[in-house]
């Protein structure tokens, strides 16, 4: 007897028709009331930080330019010394963790 080796078994194919089913029977949300209720949260969320906290103040840092002892590796983007330097090679610098 031949066998139909990619024919979906019954006991599948009766899981999937119930699941199916199931899906279109359940209480899902309308689409419109879903993006209602996202923008009403997002208008609480405004000035708020991940922690939750209200921040109303300005956020300043002071910005130190690279010295001359450092470089900035081009693989992991940090700024390293330059007793971290592996190699460089067509104008690009590599530490050595990127390197090992």
């Amino acid at each position: 007897m031949a066998s139909d080796y990619d024919e979906v078994r019954p006991e599948v194919k009766t899981s999937q028709e119930r699941s199916l089913e199931d899906l279109q029977t359940a209480d899902a949300p309308d689409a419109r009331s879903v993006v209602t209720e996202l923008e009403e949260s997002d208008a609480f969320d405004e000035g708020l930080t991940p922690g939750g906290e209200i921040v109303s103040e300005e956020v300043i840092v002071q910005v130190i330019p690279q010295g001359r002892d450092e470089f900035t590796c081009s693989s992991c983007f940090l700024v390293r010394l330059r007793s971290q330097l592996a190699h460089e090679s067509d104008g690009h610098s590599y530490c050595i963790e990127c390197e090992g």
